[in-house]
């Protein structure tokens, strides 16, 4: 059994307790904008938040997060809509990756905006050392120019 609130829903799950929080995520909640990637929290597909923290969902148990908060991509714009009413259906995040034009394919652009999220969230305006020390998420297009400048526009604002 575990027990964890995840967009502020709690969620009683009949689940092994190894198992990872993402497939909880993913095939128990039907949530699936947390993608799987590398199953080994190398490319952070599966960015969650735990608390706030970024957290890569795919080597977590569901046991390691027992009565905690747990934030996907689908539950970043609901906590933030209050913060930004002419656009709440976004978080700032994503607002700066449609006004920067971000994504390329798309796939590892959730875990990218979380992990951002929570780096903007501890840290409003980071350094390039800070960023690329703690995002260290992997994009396969390269999007990582436009990922920086999404970055320092939500920094200077």
């Amino acid at each position: 059994m575990a027990n964890f609130k995840v967009n502020g829903i709690e969620h009683n799950l009949d689940i092994e307790p190894d198992m990872p929080l993402l497939w909880a995520i993913r095939d128990e909640l039907g949530m699936t904008g947390t993608k799987f990637g590398c199953g080994i929290a190398s490319c952070g597909a599966c960015t969650v938040h735990v608390n706030g923290a970024a957290v890569r969902s795919c080597v977590t148990p569901v046991s390691a997060v027992e009565g905690q908060e747990i934030t996907t991509i689908e539950g970043l714009a609901s906590a933030a809509a209050g913060s930004n009413p002419s656009t709440p259906d976004v978080s700032a995040v994503q607002q700066a990756w449609i006004d920067h034009q971000v994504p390329q394919c798309g796939y590892c652009q959730s875990g990218m905006i979380m992990a951002v999220s929570s780096l903007l969230a501890s840290n409003p305006n980071p350094s390039d050392a800070d960023i690329d020390s703690s995002i260290t998420n992997v994009c396969r297009c390269g999007s990582y120019p436009r990922v920086r400048k999404a970055i320092r526009s939500l920094a200077i604002a």
